[in-house]
């Protein structure tokens, strides 16, 4: 797989980037203007996007302790973002001794960060993509920290609205899922629109159409709905309270809701028998 130090010096940072957005609306440093614009932009449009991310992230770390807890100690956050607090391996073990982790990014610069930020001898930064899982699966880095004949938790946060459907994501997330022994655990979130804010691929609203403005030059994201994020867990066993709400999801205090009228995140953690 490709390593991601020579493809450092090719990105440009008059370009923004959502995992940088994403560090900037969670409090973080490595973000550049164009970012920081963009994100404000966005914001501008949809007030209550700092506020998704923060509660995505804090869906992050309820679905590692839930996995962690159910005895799972192999970790495969795939599609990871730039390194913040509360990283997979630190909220996993507060739960379960001496976990391992891979964080997995198509983003050089994100894998650059993570491996100087978040390397242990029992986690590892890699440069992978979620639309060629067979690389993935078989890279030697991926297989020296997880065994894939023992449970494993795939982490896909808040990483599937950038796959579009022509990358066949339902295939890709079936191919992990098949490599994934009893007792595994998979972690979805994903964006959900209000019905009527886009036709196809299409803005039919103000506020979609000043989002899609923000974001101009970014890959766009696809929007799916609850049943198509459903159809992601194949036959695995959605654990209660189902595919809902980030913040709603198994929620350990009574945090103000700022809920949007125009889109929301949902997500949810299913186990394989």
């Amino acid at each position: 797989m490709a390593g991601a130090s020579d493809a450092v010096s090719e990105f440009d940072t008059a370009i923004p980037n959502a995992a940088r957005m994403y560090d900037y609306w969670l409090g973080g440093k490595d973000n550049f203007a164009a970012d920081r614009d963009a994100a404000e932009r966005s914001a501008h449009a949809v007030p209550q996007l700092p506020w998704l991310a923060r509660e995505n992230r804090r869906f992050l770390g309820r679905a590692v302790r839930c996995c962690a807890s159910a005895g799972v100690t192999q970790f495969l956050d795939i599609g990871t973002g730039l390194p913040t607090m509360n990283s997979v391996h630190q909220v996993a073990e507060r739960v379960t001794a001496s976990p391992h982790v891979v964080y997995v990014d198509n983003d050089p610069v994100v894998v650059s960060h993570a491996r100087a930020l978040l390397s242990t001898p029992r986690t590892v930064a890699v440069h992978g993509d979620l639309t060629r899982p067979d690389e993935l699966l078989s890279d030697p880095d991926v297989r020296a920290v997880i065994d894939f004949s023992k449970p494993v938790a795939i982490l896909l946060v808040a990483v599937l609205h950038f796959v579009p459907d022509e990358a066949d994501p339902v295939g890709c997330v079936a191919k992990l899922r098949d490599a994934m022994a009893p007792g595994s655990h998979l972690v979805i979130s994903h964006v959900e629109l209000s019905p009527g804010q886009v036709v196809g691929a299409r803005p039919a609203t103000g506020t979609a159409r000043e989002l899609g403005e923000a974001r101009r030059g970014m890959p766009p994201a696809r929007a799916r709905t609850r049943g198509e994020v459903g159809a992601f867990f194949g036959d695995m066993t959605l654990l209660d309270p189902g595919l809902t709400d980030v913040w709603a999801w198994r929620p350990e205090d009574d945090s103000v809701t700022t809920a949007s009228d125009f889109m929301t995140v949902i997500g949810g953690v299913a186990r394989k028998d």
